[in-house]
């Protein structure tokens, strides 16, 4: 078996261009594949490998400047879903476009997965979806508002867009993504945008799906992953979709493209 490690930490990386080739250099050592991205905000990514091989990058990483509180969402896979290591140096992140945002001062709250039902339910809650539309697809949690944005950068434009219409008759803004991390920008935006009232799922629909009950979620569907898994459902269980390879949309094994329609299914 095979362990994933989804993480990031928002910190401040005055030089991350000298993190790149050490980090890469321990990744490789310990037959850690994967991607992981620095930016000044911080770092970001998804690696996998043996159990014990993966802790030790862990420790590495945690050992950066303000990393020692690494928020990481742990799953297996039967096997290794990752083709190599990727270290990279980006402008962000997770790219929003929005250089003001910052979420290591101004995220919103956050809740507890078995909090989380109660919130959602409520009909004062606006709940918002903010992965991008092919994610959206498998997935989601019932009665939250699709954006339709093929992109996270999007996501500021959509919300200035239709503020008025989203907001009317809501008191709270309640937002979900897959582990976290844009959802940390996402209700920094919005607090920038004058909206005090903003929650988001601590750990994201990964942990979601690993601490609630099936018999008790309000999840519908499966979680995308950005791995050759694809999918993961209640439990972090291996889902049943495929990616296309011609377009990289997710969708059921056994059945063609809906986008690219004329596509064979691909293998797992």
């Amino acid at each position: 078996m095979i362990a994933v490690a989804a993480l990031y930490q928002f910190t401040r990386f005055p030089d991350p261009d000298a993190l790149r080739a050490p980090l890469l250099a321990a990744c490789e050592a310990a037959g850690v594949k994967g991607t992981l991205l620095l930016a000044r905000e911080g770092i970001n990514g998804t690696i996998a490998g043996e159990a014990a091989a993966l802790a030790g990058v862990l420790d590495t990483i945690r050992a950066l400047p303000g990393c020692a509180e690494l928020d990481v969402k742990f799953s297996d896979a039967t096997a290794m879903p990752f083709g190599r290591m990727k270290v990279r140096v980006k402008r962000e992140i997770v790219t929003m476009g929005e250089p003001d945002i910052d979420p290591a001062l101004s995220a919103g709250h956050y809740v507890d997965p078995h909090d989380w039902n109660a919130l959602i339910a409520d009909p004062d809650t606006l709940v918002i979806d903010t992965r991008n539309d092919y994610e959206v697809a498998i997935g989601t949690f019932a009665g939250a508002v699709d954006p339709a944005t093929p992109s996270f950068r999007d996501f500021p434009g959509w919300f200035r867009q239709h503020r008025d219409a989203l907001l009317q008759g809501k008191t709270r803004v309640a937002m979900f993504c897959t582990g976290g991390i844009r959802c940390e920008k996402s209700t920094s935006f919005l607090r920038a945008e004058g909206v005090e009232d903003v929650f988001h799922l601590k750990g994201g629909i990964l942990k979601y799906l690993e601490q609630v009950p099936e018999s008790e979620s309000l999840w519908q569907g499966e979680c995308f992953v950005f791995d050759e898994r694809v999918s993961l459902g209640h439990g972090l269980a291996q889902g049943t979709h495929t990616r296309c390879q011609p377009c990289g949309r997710p969708y059921p094994v056994g059945e063609a493209c809906p986008v690219c329609e004329g596509s064979l299914p691909t293998a797992r």
